[in-house]
């Protein structure tokens, strides 16, 4: 049993998990939070500690970065957006027990202190901007640290935000 709450965006999504994993677990509802959710959390976090665990899609990031501003210290824990399809559909509830254990297995806590180990410059040199492939490579990337995907805007923040060693980086960009 994981010892901090998971945070998912709804019902299907507690269904998903529990399959994966005994855990105890907090929904938003959406974007929208019902009253009393966000103290929820808060009082969570406090408690034994918050994973974020969102849908990876314009709407999980949105969720994600409203509880991590208002909420600090929280873990995050990404799904690769391919293991999380079905029929169109993106989201938590359609992974296999399997991958929600290995997003689970990959949390990286985001650092209250900004950090800047990598700059853009980084990203140049190593094609994950500024070329045809950038964006594939940042996902491919983003799998294999657990940060999962994100613009290069988004990817240097979390690169930095997240921990991520500069042995780290180095060592998984040889297996791409």
């Amino acid at each position: 049993m994981i010892k901090e709450i998971i945070v998912v965006e709804g019902r299907d999504d507690v269904t998903a998990v529990k399959r994966a994993l005994d855990a105890e677990l907090i929904t938003t509802g959406g974007f929208g939070f019902p009253k009393g959710v966000m103290e929820r959390i808060k009082s969570a976090q406090e408690r034994c500690g918050v994973i974020i665990f969102t849908d990876p899609d314009f709407a999980g990031e949105k969720i994600r970065k409203k509880i991590a501003a208002e909420v600090p210290g929280c873990k995050h824990a990404f799904l690769p957006r391919e293991e999380a399809k079905k029929d169109g559909d993106i989201g938590i509830e359609n992974a296999t027990p399997e991958s929600i254990i290995a997003a689970l297995n990959k949390v990286r806590t985001e650092s209250v202190q900004k950090r800047e180990e990598f700059t853009q410059v980084d990203l140049i040199r190593n094609g994950l901007i500024g070329n045809e492939d950038a964006s594939v490579r940042r996902d491919e990337l983003g799998k294999i640290l657990g940060i999962g995907y994100g613009n290069a805007k988004q990817f240097l923040n979390r690169l930095n935000n997240y921990g991520v060693s500069r042995e780290e980086f180095n060592k998984s960009l040889e297996s791409l």
